[in-house]
């Protein structure tokens, strides 16, 4: 079985007895980059003598008889292009942030390569993370690897593509309105977004303050989870993680769900969802009650606002976080004859398209005059949205649900109409907004043979409740074993 085929446990293992070097492993991981990503572009740098030698370091050590400090111990993993790592390009996607070498790495990476994890590249993303399937990156867009004619999802279609088509065993990515859940329901894969204030910002380029999140990619939940424990927990570096100590997730897998009792909103299965998605969903479903759940029927009756509020929060936050590019600190500068034609020229020309739109939107919601109508109102129906699941939560452990209405969507099917793009991420705002965790895992393909994606919902914090039932779900079906042909070249 070739090296990218392997989860991590078994490359932790075979590391571990001397079957494979990180030296082999790197190797192989590169030359399927080279031999795949020329047409799934996932990719937007590649660091591989900076990967080679770091896997050296890492043979070094065990042949020292320097014990592994993680199962991360010599893996590989590839990073989102909007959360920095010292000395790799950080472009978010833009223009805007071209030939930015940031000076520090993020939290999550300074964490991962701590448990001795090695960055092989930076991932394609929608310009400052703001999309749903990566093309808006104004490097080009990222193809699904189960049918190149499809979008991956977004915003962090890169990473997701490299994980579905094994390029890396796994992926962080960030996670502001459904940007990890959703491309990894496209791309047939699993994908965490913990809760909000688990896992540290510090060195993630803002989007949305309130709603960004760091998140993780994987072939299954079983790789996903040591990577979760190695970067949850308080950071004095972002006053907003929680000094809760994180729950251990996966440590005692349980064998069944009995006693789980698991809710179906019905707000969730309404007109507009793909057939075959309910289809697949509806089966996931049985699935569950077979393997001991209780299904529930709950109701999140807001639901139904999550879209108009979420494009108003996130737009607004932007427009204040995105204020710092203007060609003085960051990336190239377009000279003009005064510091405000700097600012125009080159906010002006260096901004995307969906970028500049949200930006407007977001600055006329602050406007004076419109706050309270917009923003103001915004802000109490979110919380409205929150003790939805607060009080969902009384009820049952854990929701369960569509990722998105569809299966991947076809390149270009929304060019002309962002507002039906928006409309694509109801199902996965909501977690955002209320600051719920959230997992993705696969459940089936379309009658084209896409991937099908089911969304676990957990309480705050909650995140073991998830692992466990996704963990005993993978146990017992075999969707996260699925490889698209890519995957295999």
């Amino acid at each position: 079985m070739p090296v990218t085929d392997l989860s991590i446990k078994e490359l932790s293992h075979q590391l571990n007895t001397g079957m494979v070097t990180s030296q082999q492993v790197i190797k192989e991981y590169l030359n399927h980059i080279r031999s795949v990503d020329g047409e799934v572009h996932s990719f937007l740098y590649v660091d591989e003598a900076g990967a080679m030698e770091k896997a050296k370091q890492a043979d070094d050590a065990r042949a020292a008889g320097k014990k592994s400090p993680s199962p991360l111990f010599g893996i590989p993993l590839a990073v989102k292009d909007i959360i920095t790592v010292e000395g790799m390009p950080c472009t978010c996607g833009s223009k805007i942030l071209e030939g930015y070498i940031p000076p520090y790495s993020a939290t999550v990476v300074n964490r991962l390569e701590a448990a001795g994890m090695i960055v092989i590249g930076k991932t394609n993303t929608d310009e400052f993370a703001m999309g749903s399937t990566t093309e808006n990156s104004a490097y080009g867009l990222t193809r699904n690897p189960w049918n190149l004619g499809h979008v991956p999802g977004g915003s962090s279609g890169g990473s997701a593509a490299a994980v579905s088509a094994r390029m890396a065993p796994v992926a962080l990515g960030t996670d502001t309105g459904g940007s990890v859940r959703q491309p990894a329901g496209f791309c047939g894969i699993s994908g965490i977004k913990p809760t909000y204030g688990r896992v540290s910002r510090y060195g993630l380029v803002a989007y949305g303050s309130s709603l960004d999140v760091c998140g993780i990619f994987g072939a299954s939940v079983e790789d996903i989870a040591p990577v979760y424990s190695a970067i949850a927990g308080h950071d004095n570096m972002d006053a907003t993680t929680s000094i809760t100590v994180p729950s251990t997730v996966l440590a005692n897998k349980a064998k069944n769900l009995k006693g789980k009792r698991i809710g179906v909103p019905k707000e969730y299965f309404i007109g507009g969802l793909q057939a075959e998605v309910e289809r697949e969903i509806r089966a996931a479903l049985a699935t569950l009650r077979g393997l001991g759940a209780e299904l529930v029927d709950i109701s999140l009756p807001h639901t139904e606002y999550a879209v108009p509020v979420y494009y108003i929060i996130a737009p607004a936050e932007a427009s204040a976080n995105l204020a710092r590019f203007d060609g003085i600190r960051f990336g190239p500068q377009l000279q003009g004859k005064s510091m405000w034609d700097v600012f125009l020229r080159t906010r002006g020309e260096k901004f995307g398209d969906e970028v500049t739109r949200r930006i407007m939107l977001g600055t006329y919601a602050l406007s004076s005059g419109y706050y309270d109508a917009y923003y103001g109102q915004a802000q109490k129906v979110r919380q409205r949205i929150r003790a939805d699941f607060v009080k969902a939560f009384t009820q049952v452990d854990a929701l369960v649900g569509p990722v998105a209405p569809t299966t991947a969507l076809k390149i270009g099917a929304h060019s002309g109409d962002p507002l039906a793009m928006y409309l694509e991420d109801i199902y996965t705002v909501t977690a955002n907004l209320a600051g719920i965790p959230g997992i993705t895992i696969p459940v089936g393909f379309d009658d084209q043979g896409l991937p099908v994606g089911m969304q676990l919902l957990g309480n705050f914090f909650a995140e073991d409740d998830l692992f466990t039932i996704a963990s005993v779900f993978q146990e017992h079906t075999h969707w996260h074993r699925q490889r698209p042909a890519l995957a295999k070249a």
